[in-house]
């Protein structure tokens, strides 16, 4: 099935993306916080936020190789070392995955945790970034890295709810419209976090 996409709203401009992601209290707007459930395993990912004169969210697709998750779009991320701070593991990630200096990013703070289904409670990490940006994916993990424009975020009807059944379960989940790539699940929700910081 095809989705129809939205026309894009009038966006922030960086200075407005910026403004808005240094106050805390945008960050903590979506539903609350949650805490790592016994057994789940400590991870993070680097929600990137490039500040073009049209700013846009740094996304990639997972090879489909990997054992996990292969083929699915993701923010760079992965487990919290012992002795790291989720910051720290999000950055050591991004230079892993996408090659992406870790001097460079501007950390704006982290969006409300989630659990995911696969057994990961996930830190994600709000960083800005000055564009140019050189990046290097590794072709072991990374598939592609692409860009979403930060003004379909904006938009209230986005995204759409669905629900299919996994391992025998009906859950319910995110999905943001995309040309080529599905969007859906932990980074939809990531995405959605995101998007309640930024809006009005």
């Amino acid at each position: 099935m095809t989705d129809a996409l939205p026309v894009l709203l009038p966006g922030l401009d960086p200075a407005e993306v910026e403004a808005r992601l240094a106050d805390p209290a945008r960050l903590a707007r979506a539903e609350g916080d949650v805490q790592p459930p016994v057994g789940h395993r400590r991870s993070a990912v680097l929600v990137p936020i490039l500040l073009h004169e049209a700013p846009t969210v740094l996304l990639t697709q997972r090879a489909a190789t990997l054992s996990s998750h292969a083929g699915q779009v993701a923010f760079p991320g992965g487990r919290i070392e012992p002795g790291e701070t989720p910051e720290a593991a999000a950055l050591r990630e991004a230079a892993e995955e996408v090659g992406l200096d870790p001097r460079l990013p501007r950390l704006a703070g982290r969006l409300p945790a989630m659990v995911t289904g696969t057994g990961f409670h996930v830190i994600p990490v709000v960083a800005l970034l000055d564009p140019p940006v050189t990046l290097t994916p590794s072709p072991d993990e990374v598939a592609e890295i692409f860009e979403y424009p930060l003004a379909r975020l904006l938009d209230p009807a986005g995204p759409e709810q669905r629900s299919g059944v996994f391992a025998g379960r009906t859950r319910h989940y995110w999905q943001w419209p995309h040309e080529t790539q599905t969007i859906w699940g932990a980074t939809a929700s990531m995405l959605r976090s995101l998007a309640l910081a930024l809006r009005d």
